[in-house]
């Protein structure tokens, strides 16, 4: 069971009846609260949790439409995100408890401050490298839309600049990163046909082939509700069509596809996690059609290249600079 989860089962009384868990992870928590539900933006913790306990998980990025008379939110890595969470939940408890659960490790101690604006929090517990904080919402805030949270930015691009719109929580919210911004070099000569941008993040990759080449179909996929409704952001900012679909892993990708894009996620919160980044590669021959193409970034440390030769039977780097090589490989 996650630690998380251990610290608030020491707590269990506090936590009987109508509650709401914010990012809740895909353990037996809501096994041992049978009147909780849960409320996830990752599509792979939602997936276990609906097949375990059927119509108690929601997926989303705002929260579910369900009452709750208490609400704990399990601490995301990024603040910004951290703080829409809070703001969201807290709208909807006047005068009730809010609790904010994390690692020590993913920073739960400066977090907690953000409790402040709502009331005076206090600590419960510190455990198994973990703390529980609680506040009764004495200032209740006005619900912030996630829009208002956008950042927005531009990418000069040949053919014009591309509006990019990231949201709380994204990879590198509000700026290009370098390993995408070195991918974006070498976008020539592309197939046509089905092109999917895999761990899409705010979209950066995917709109900027769908300009490039309009004839061809993008699909979009990742593992978080915030980065899909990002996407969508993106495209619509730039009058561009695409499907953009959450699901875990290329496992949710469609087949025969022409090209497969990417530059793949190796964290799960604070935690480093290739789960994702491996199946990619070493499943990536299920969905290319013959002749299909697989081009990506990552950071040069990574020992992707066997994957690669291994799932395609060749790989070829293409470039390496400021710590990420790009590599190419097409399925026989």
């Amino acid at each position: 069971m996650d630690p998380r989860s251990e610290v608030l089962l020491r707590q269990a009384e506090l936590f009987q009846g109508s509650l709401l868990i914010a990012g809740a992870p895909a353990d037996d928590l809501l096994g041992q609260l049978p009147q909780a539900q849960a409320w996830t933006w990752h599509a792979g913790d939602q997936g276990m949790l609906q097949s375990r306990y059927i119509g108690r998980s929601h997926y989303g990025v705002e929260p579910p439409d369900v009452a709750f008379d208490r609400a704990v939110l399990f601490l995301p890595k990024s603040r910004e995100l951290a703080g829409y969470l809070l703001n969201a939940l807290a709208s909807r408890l006047a005068g009730r408890e809010l609790y904010l659960v994390g690692e020590k490790r993913g920073g739960i101690e400066g977090a907690a401050k953000q409790l402040q604006a709502f009331g005076k929090p206090r600590k419960l517990d510190s455990a198994r490298h973990c703390q529980l904080w609680q506040v009764t919402i004495a200032q209740v805030p006005q619900l912030t839309p996630l829009a208002n949270l956008a950042e927005r930015f531009e990418l000069a691009l040949e053919d014009g600049p591309l509006q990019v719109v990231s949201l709380p929580g994204v990879f590198s919210h509000g700026r290009l990163d370098r390993g995408t911004a070195l991918l974006l070099k070498h976008l020539d000569g592309l197939p046509s046909g089905h092109v999917l941008d895999f761990g899409c993040g705010a979209g950066v990759l995917g709109a900027t082939v769908k300009r490039r080449y309009p004839q061809s179909r993008v699909t979009l996929l990742d593992v978080d509700a915030f980065a899909v409704a990002a996407s969508r952001l993106t495209l619509a900012a730039n009058g561009l069509e695409g499907e953009v679909i959450s699901g875990d892993g290329i496992d949710a990708a469609p087949t025969e596809l022409s090209l497969i894009l990417s530059n793949p996620p190796f964290h799960t919160g604070v935690h480093t996690n290739y789960q994702a980044s491996e199946n990619l590669l070493t499943r990536s021959a299920k969905h290319l059609r013959k002749g299909g193409e697989m081009r990506l970034v990552a950071n040069s440390f990574l020992r992707y290249q066997p994957l690669i030769e291994g799932a395609l039977g060749n790989c070829q780097v293409c470039d390496e600079a400021d710590g990420f090589r790009i590599y190419r490989a097409t399925r026989g």
